[in-house]
């Protein structure tokens, strides 16, 4: 998917429903939301909020996210 749509541009209704349906298998197989926001030239918020609307369920942030011990 080439960066077809311009920045800033509204993406609501029948055309959010089908970039969902685009998004969500390439999300689920395991790109991540800043490579789809970059390819698509949207950003990071546009791409979680279309994909929480799709109901996908998102992944963790991922790395440690345990604090050491003191």
């Amino acid at each position: 998917m080439a960066r077809t749509m311009s920045r800033g541009t509204r993406v609501v209704g029948e055309e959010r429903l089908r970039l969902a349906k685009v998004l969500a298998p390439r999300y689920q197989s395991g790109e991540s939301i800043r490579d789809l926001a970059a390819e698509t030239g949207r950003s990071y918020g546009f791409i979680y909020n279309v994909l929480k609307e799709a109901g996908v369920e998102l992944r963790g942030r991922g790395g440690n996210t345990r604090r050491r011990k003191a």
